[in-house]
């Protein structure tokens, strides 16, 4: 095991056992991972904040039942994505509200996600990705983002695995079929963008809504598929892995890393802080301070 996972293991076993330290380093070294993977899948950063707090929230209270330490990466990935799954199909059932065609087609996405794509300088084609895969199913959407986070180099095809509960050669199979549909997707956003659009494209797109959802999806792509005119309008094919290895974790905002470290001593408390911070009155709401403070110092 490397000399860096041995660290992280010995940190988890200590913030186990109470250590208020410990437990501070573990929110500052796993946020960055954890909101990475929240806003590759989400996109919006209402959205994503709200999910990065559940997830640390729920890490932070079952850290106790973590039977095996050395797995506490692929454990806290396997909450994130259960949460970004669960809000992705929520938000699907609960959609009600409707988009411009103009907002879609012509301009990459909304405010939050122009910033975000701005702030690790994304190319247009990396744009277009991130774009494409608003059409992908909820489910593919949270793979797309742990996939990307195994190409970055920050998780291994093991512990992608292990968060997805699925063997290794089954997660192979299952991120090749979600890289095949986001390449579908990206023919379809291309198609979307030329100027001038397909007539029969332009036609099939009068009763839509404007939401890039699975279902629209596939009655474009149907169309797309055959079209000799969309066909032509498909940019030349990038590799997906190209696009994404230079990228480096996205830095969790300040007020997310306060408001983490603050549902964070709730936790602690709110599951019997007798483990986890063994202090109980005005010595342990001085210990959760001291946790917030020594983040929050650190990130000022």
């Amino acid at each position: 095991m490397p000399a860096s996972r041995i660290d992280e293991t010995r940190l988890v076993v200590a913030a186990q056992a109470g250590d208020p330290q410990a437990l501070d380093e573990l929110a500052e070294a796993y946020l960055p991972l954890v909101y990475t993977l929240v806003r590759r899948a989400l996109g919006e950063l209402p959205d994503a904040d709200d999910v990065v707090q559940e997830t640390m929230l729920r890490a932070l209270r079952e850290l106790r039942t973590l039977r095996t330490p050395a797995s506490f990466r692929p454990w806290l990935v396997a909450i994130a994505t259960r949460q970004v799954s669960t809000h992705l199909h929520r938000r699907k059932v609960d959609a009600g509200r409707t988009t411009t065609l103009d907002e879609v087609t012509d301009t990459p996405s909304a405010d939050a996600e122009r910033w975000a794509l701005l702030r690790v300088e994304l190319s247009d084609r990396r744009r277009q990705v991130v774009r494409a895969s608003h059409w992908l199913d909820p489910d593919d959407r949270a793979l797309l983002a742990l996939w990307w986070l195994e190409t970055a180099g920050q998780l291994t095809r093991t512990e992608l695995a292990a968060a997805l509960g699925a063997s290794v050669a089954h997660t192979g199979v299952r991120v090749q079929r979600m890289r095949h549909q986001l390449k579908r997707c990206q023919s379809l956003v291309d198609a979307l963008d030329a100027r001038p659009r397909c007539p029969q494209l332009d036609a099939a797109l009068a009763n839509w809504d404007g939401d890039p959802n699975p279902l629209w999806r596939k009655r474009f792509a149907r169309h797309t598929r055959a079209c000799s005119v969309c066909i032509r309008t498909a940019k030349g094919p990038v590799p997906l892995d190209r696009l994404i290895t230079d990228l480096a974790l996205l830095p969790a905002r300040l007020a997310l890393s306060a408001a983490v470290l603050r549902v964070g001593a709730l936790a602690v408390t709110a599951a019997g802080a007798t483990s986890m911070v063994a202090l109980s009155g005005t010595a342990g709401s001085a210990a959760a301070t001291g946790v917030r403070a020594g983040l929050l110092d650190r990130l000022a």
